[in-house]
């Protein structure tokens, strides 16, 4: 099978990880560690939002609004009053827009399946929250480089998604088997990612990491 220039990084030096026993194969970069899955594969538009509507989602779920505060509390502590943010695919169900309204932030939404007005992209922010999204990019590269010209200068783009560990327990890794999941970071990822969009990186928590804007 042919390699394949990584997803996230672009690097050529790529490999096959796993085909499993749908005959998807996994790629691996050998630069910034990323796991995505063969492009062929990908989820048409139409079977990501059917996939999408099953999840149920309700901004008050108080066990979903403590698992966000892992990303929201360190991001709070950071930022100064009244600050301007973006919660880039924020679902069906804004929870972390709420919470950080409720600490007195100006919240913008984009979702290209349950916000799709694309005007807030035309703004930059003080931060920008990308929580359990970055796993369904299918253009990476793409992606991120919205994402930080989207923030002002000093501006936090603050990601969660959960890292690719252990190859062993990839082939039956739980979050492996939602179609919609098409890429997997690890820390090196996010620190090879950030040095290509000039961009400081902090791993805040497992699953958890903040990517800084110079001034």
């Amino acid at each position: 099978m042919a390699a394949l220039n990584c997803r996230v990084c672009g690097s050529d030096a790529t490999g096959v990880l796993l085909v499993d026993r749908d005959g998807k194969a996994y790629h691996r970069c050998t630069g910034c560690q990323a796991t995505f899955l063969e492009p062929s594969r990908f989820p048409t538009s139409e079977a990501e939002y059917a996939h999408y509507v099953t999840h149920e989602n309700d901004v008050g779920d108080v066990g979903y609004r403590t698992y966000l505060s892992k990303l929201a509390d360190p991001l709070l502590s950071r930022l100064r009053p009244a600050s301007s943010g973006l919660d880039y695919g924020c679902g069906p169900a804004a929870a972390l827009a709420d919470m950080m309204r409720n600490a007195g932030h100006d919240m913008s939404l984009y979702d290209p399946y349950f916000e799709a007005d694309r005007s807030p992209l035309a703004r930059t922010y003080d931060f920008v929250t990308c929580t359990e999204t970055a796993e369904h990019f299918q253009q990476p590269i793409v992606e991120f480089k919205r994402l930080s010209g989207l923030l002002k200068p000093g501006g936090l783009l603050a990601v969660m998604t959960i890292f690719q560990t252990d190859d062993a327990r990839f082939e039956n890794w739980r979050y492996r088997h939602d179609p919609t999941h098409v890429v997997f970071y690890r820390e090196q990822t996010f620190a090879v990612l950030a040095q290509q969009l000039s961009m400081g990186c902090e791993i805040i928590a497992r699953d958890v990491v903040f990517l800084t804007k110079p001034h």
